[in-house]
């Protein structure tokens, strides 16, 4: 058995209901190609259709010998940009669709959740429905909130949530290093989303997130990030700057990298053994990023090549890992 932690999806059903006008988001046809955006927020854009297209993903699986996906959604339409209300229910909407997929599919799919973050009090509502009603065994969650950073007081309630309800946590970049010339060179995903989830994580970890909730299991995509090369530089910067990098810490960045998860989407094997020797092998747990073209499209190969395993070890990244995370949910 394999179990994929990072794959995307729009759920067919989500986008007929939003194309009646609702919650704000302008759905648009032309031919088989659907354009959406927030009336007051950001540009989305197309709707790829293999993100809609649930037989053609479960071929894709096949291929890939992907036995079950978690599935969460596009991180572009997390929806963020919209008022707390309207987003809790737009956050509904979603929810009940993806479960409706995972519920035809229960072989196949399981599923993360989306969040109102810009509303935390909701966004724990929200998480605790979709976890003990719909069955759901994560969250998807981006990398900012509306330019705020995740170490915020105000997302205190939501980190609590998910901590009781030992549900994982994906980390998703966003919008990544928005003020950076990114677009020459796909820098934007290249290098833009790796360095906008070390942001992420560096706040959540010099911003004590983890210190006030020691059991959150929170799963960063892409390997880390920069995170696992730049540790001991952190680490540094806390023994060096204690009136600045220590002031919420009481262990070193590398002790709480140490506690967090890592997908395997780094396209290296060397470089997965590198993270492995930082964090262990029980740290790491299968992604594809499917469907996106910077997603691992052979991911048993990748960590079947990973010099220095053994095959039980293997076996754990490639499922053992999340089935032992993903027996506590809920509990």
């Amino acid at each position: 058995m394999s179990i994929d932690v990072h794959a995307h999806i729009i759920p067919p059903d989500f986008v007929k209901a939003l194309g009646k006008g609702r919650y704000g988001l302008e759905i648009g046809y032309e031919g088989d190609r659907v354009h959406a955006s927030f009336s007051d927020g950001p540009e989305i854009g197309s709707l790829r259709a293999d993100l809609r297209d649930v037989d053609g993903r479960m071929v894709a699986m096949d291929r890939m010998g992907v036995n079950v996906q978690i599935l969460a959604n596009w991180i572009d339409l997390n929806g963020y940009a919209l008022a707390a209300q309207t987003g809790a229910a737009y956050c509904r909407l979603f929810n009940e669709s993806l479960a409706g997929i995972v519920a035809s599919h229960p072989d196949r799919f399981m599923a993360m959740a989306t969040v109102p973050l810009q509303a935390p009090e909701l966004a724990a509502e929200e998480l605790t429905y979709a976890v003990r009603e719909l069955g759901m065994v994560g969250v998807q969650i981006a990398s900012t909130v509306n330019d705020q950073e995740l170490d915020e007081p105000e997302l205190d309630a939501f980190w609590e949530a998910a901590e009781a309800l030992r549900c994982i946590v994906l980390l998703h970049p966003y919008n990544p290093l928005p003020k950076r010339g990114l677009r020459r060179y796909f820098l934007t995903n290249a290098v833009g989303r790796p360095a906008e989830t070390t942001i992420a994580i560096g706040h959540i970890i010099f911003g004590g997130v983890l210190e006030r909730f020691p059991n959150l299991l929170i799963c960063v995509v892409h390997g880390g990030g920069f995170l696992p090369y730049q540790v001991g530089r952190m680490d540094q910067a806390y023994h060096a700057k204690p009136e600045l990098a220590a002031t919420k810490l009481s262990r070193r960045p590398s002790e709480w990298a140490r506690h967090l998860y890592y997908d395997t989407v780094t396209h290296n094997p060397d470089v997965l053994s590198f993270l492995i020797g930082q964090v262990g092998e029980e740290h790491l747990v299968m992604g594809t990023d499917y469907p996106f073209e910077m997603g691992d499209t052979a991911p048993i190969d990748t960590i079947r090549a990973i010099p220095g395993l053994s095959d039980a070890e293997r076996d754990s990244i490639i499922d053992g890992n999340l089935r032992r995370l993903l027996a506590g949910v809920g509990a």
